[in-house]
């Protein structure tokens, strides 16, 4: 019975008590796999989510099969270039590849693949040694595929041709109903064909072979062995870039080149590259960081179609690095690693290493940051420009291929003397803009289009105007590379230094490109008479044609004498093609509002 003043407290326990052990209760929770509630499990892909290892293997393969299905973009027979670099994401795709070829497969896939490898040793600085011993083991990796593969060396961008960097042109999509026709008719060949095609490759799915397809055993060859100058020059391209995140951005722009040209060389209309969610959640924070905002949708999408007839899509998408990392680990999938060119870089070395490590931490956090970001993409749309979507010869970045996000609308070129000046002297002002303020030896002036040409005149009240003499004329090219904010129109402080140039000539004399890089024509001496004017001029004429980005990224390469020859040609011819059609304009017809509506109904 309770009495009044009765104490019923246990005594406190001179010990604290024992920490519960971490993920106890999760424990009893996953004793089975959370999909066929029999099998052990063997893996944790997120909290509460335990698969064991034949429920994983098809969850995982089911994701690469979903996103090609989702989208059809990809039409039985077609010939598809697979981008493998080794590494573990391209590896899990070669290898989803292979099993989808396989007739041990539910729904098979119908397309023709083949693998292209890109040896970047002589970027990352690697010895010839380590190179060959990697080379070898990545032939004999390919050859186990029994796939058609080819094998480039980043050198061979110094032999590549000017028609890489324009666009061509492709056929129209093509709805749902004409890829159930293809699929159909795909079908019906196979059946045709019967058993002939399975004698002689019983890993592949009958029919595969009759579409052009190469002999295992005869795989192409890799292609001609790079030289010593080619590997010297692409060594002194990659010296002479200051900073890591123009190097990492001049490799991806190289090797994007160079894979293009072999798919065009032999008749791949599809590239798949094996970038994951992880790798497009930090790509997508990186290109913001580097200013390309404007092409997110492409570079981030499950399809760019920015080259017109080669198509990149990203299989992979949907697969993090952690599903890919168990996926290679219990499977045993063969992968090269190799170093790259920012190995043991510290995370402040560039902004692709401060913006991966950002990401990473957060993501071990936070475990919904990277699928977050890569939710954030999917919802971007592909809108081109106003203006520019419908013209077939649309001005597009000398390097990244994307069409440009500075305008050239607003140049000025009467009264600079040819298009020319005219990009100096309007993405060093402002891009498009008719007046503005500057800094002028640490006083705030105005500048404004006056009498034909550039007048600039102080803005503090009681002084006469012009400040400056008209007319103003250009700066040296140098000068665009000196401050990327105010070279491309941002708004800067910086204290600009304007002085009065020597009149203009009526005729400047066309700048000359170097037949080729350095160290490739050092018997000839064919390029060692460029004069400094000359540069200047042919360093304005690149810088024209570029991009936000691609425009700061130049500011950390001092010279353009290093770039392939081929970025340079196309350069000059571009230039020339401008200034052909500016002196034709005036005597073109061009078409009524009344015969554009006819035309287009």
């Amino acid at each position: 019975m309770c009495q009044v003043g009765e104490d019923y407290r246990e005594p406190v326990p001179k010990d604290p008590p024992p920490p519960p052990r971490p993920g106890h209760e999760q424990q009893k929770c996953m004793k089975w796999c959370v999909k066929c509630k029999k099998g052990a499990p063997v893996l944790v892909i997120r909290a509460g989510d335990a698969f064991c290892r034949d429920c994983f293997k098809a969850y995982y393969v089911h994701k690469f099969r979903a996103v090609l299905g989702k989208n059809r973009l990809i039409f039985p027979g077609e010939k598809v270039l697979l981008a493998w670099s080794g590494g573990p994401s391209s590896s899990s795709m070669l290898w989803q590849v292979l099993e989808g070829l396989s007739r041990e497969s539910a729904k098979q896939l119908r397309f023709v693949p083949g693998v292209v490898y890109v040896d970047e040793g002589a970027a990352c600085g690697r010895n010839p040694e380590d190179r060959a011993e990697t080379l070898a083991e990545v032939q004999s990796i390919l050859r186990s595929t029994g796939l058609p593969w080819h094998g480039v060396a980043l050198e061979e961008v110094f032999g590549l041709p000017q028609s890489v960097l324009r666009h061509f042109s492709q056929e129209p999509a093509m709805g749902d109903g004409a890829y159930k026709e293809a699929v159909d008719g795909f079908i019906q060949q196979q059946q045709g064909l019967g058993t002939e095609g399975a004698r002689d490759s019983p890993s592949l799915s009958p029919g595969l072979e009759q579409l052009s397809w190469p002999s295992p055993h005869n795989p192409q060859s890799p292609a001609r062995p790079h030289t010593a100058a080619e590997t010297e020059a692409l060594s002194r391209l990659f010296n002479s870039v200051r900073t890591l995140t123009a190097k990492e951005e001049l490799l991806q722009t190289l090797r994007t080149h160079l894979i293009l040209h072999v798919a065009r060389t032999h008749g791949y209309s599809k590239v798949m590259t094996g970038d994951s969610c992880t790798r497009l959640a930090i790509k997508l924070l990186t290109n913001l960081a580097l200013g390309r905002g404007a092409f997110l949708a492409w570079d981030t999408g499950f399809a760019d179609e920015r080259h017109g007839d080669v198509v990149v899509v990203r299989p992979m998408r949907e697969h993090m690095l952690k599903e890919v990392a168990f996926y290679n680990h219990l499977f045993a999938i063969p992968t090269v690693l190799t170093p790259a060119i920012d190995t043991k870089a510290p995370e402040k070395a560039s902004i692709h290493r401060l913006m991966e490590a950002f990401v990473l931490q957060l993501q071990a956090q936070f475990p919904s940051t990277v699928s977050t970001v890569y939710r954030t993409s999917e919802k971007l749309v592909k809108a081109p420009r106003a203006g520019r979507a419908a013209s077939p010869s649309r001005p597009c970045c000398l390097l990244c291929l994307c069409m440009l996000d500075v305008d050239s609308a607003g140049l000025h070129p009467g009264r600079w003397g040819g298009g020319r000046w005219g990009a100096l002297v309007m993405p060093w002002l402002g891009v498009g803009a008719d007046s503005g303020h500057v800094l002028v030896s640490g006083e705030l002036c105005t500048w404004g289009w006056e009498a034909g040409g550039l007048g600039c005149w102080s803005s503090s009240p009681g002084v006469p105007r012009p400040f400056l003499p008209t007319p103003f004329h250009a700066p040296p090219a140098q000068s665009l590379l000196t401050d990327s904010a105010t070279a491309f129109g941002a708004q800067s402080t910086t204290a600009l230094s304007l002085r009065q140039a020597p009149a203009l000539q009526t005729q400047a004399k066309e700048p000359t490109v170097p037949c080729c890089s350095p160290g490739l024509c050092e018997d000839r001496g064919c390029c060692r008479g460029t004069r400094p004017s000359e540069r200047e001029d042919l360093q304005a004429c690149v810088i024209e044609q570029l991009c936000y980005s691609c425009r700061v990224n130049m500011k950390d390469l001092p010279s353009l004498d290093p770039l392939p020859p081929y970025i340079l040609t196309e350069a000059q011819l571009r230039n020339h093609r401008a200034q052909a059609m500016q002196e034709i304009q005036e005597f073109l017809i061009e078409d009524s509002e009344d015969e554009v509506e006819t035309g287009q109904s």
